[in-house]
């Protein structure tokens, strides 16, 4: 499980820096000022995320149980959360209105505090 989440870690983590130079640099000249800060916003989550996972992964006597909850709500949290924001904020380049998918980012963000939840009820039922 640690070689999945290392490197799905280490892909989250070069996503993010390929899409936030794509948006500092092509997006630019594309989309308003509101527009690129929302888009910021998805891949600053995204960076979280992916070092997050990485802490997740070395964590030791952390069960393999949890570390694979942590990780499911991880992954579709960032897909979910980011990918919507991604998307909608780059909703006037296209012909679709990603609109219609808005309700997807708090359940992107509420799965996100879920894995932050699952790694916290971890430390409090740990015993010392």
């Amino acid at each position: 499980m640690e070689k999945k989440i290392f490197s799905t870690a280490a892909v989250l983590g070069m996503i993010a820096i390929i899409l936030g130079a794509f948006g500092a640099h092509a997006l630019k000249k594309l989309l308003s000022v509101d527009q690129l800060a929302t888009f910021e916003t998805g891949v600053r989550y995204q960076t979280y995320h992916a070092l997050f996972l990485l802490i997740i992964g070395i964590i030791p006597n952390l069960a393999l149980k949890t570390k694979r909850i942590i990780y499911y709500f991880t992954i579709s949290g960032v897909i979910l959360f980011s990918g919507s924001i991604y998307l909608l904020a780059t909703n006037s380049l296209t012909s679709f209105d990603f609109k219609v998918i808005g309700f997807v980012t708090p359940i992107g963000g509420l799965l996100l505090i879920l894995a932050w939840g699952t790694l916290l009820l971890h430390f409090f039922n740990k015993k010392t």
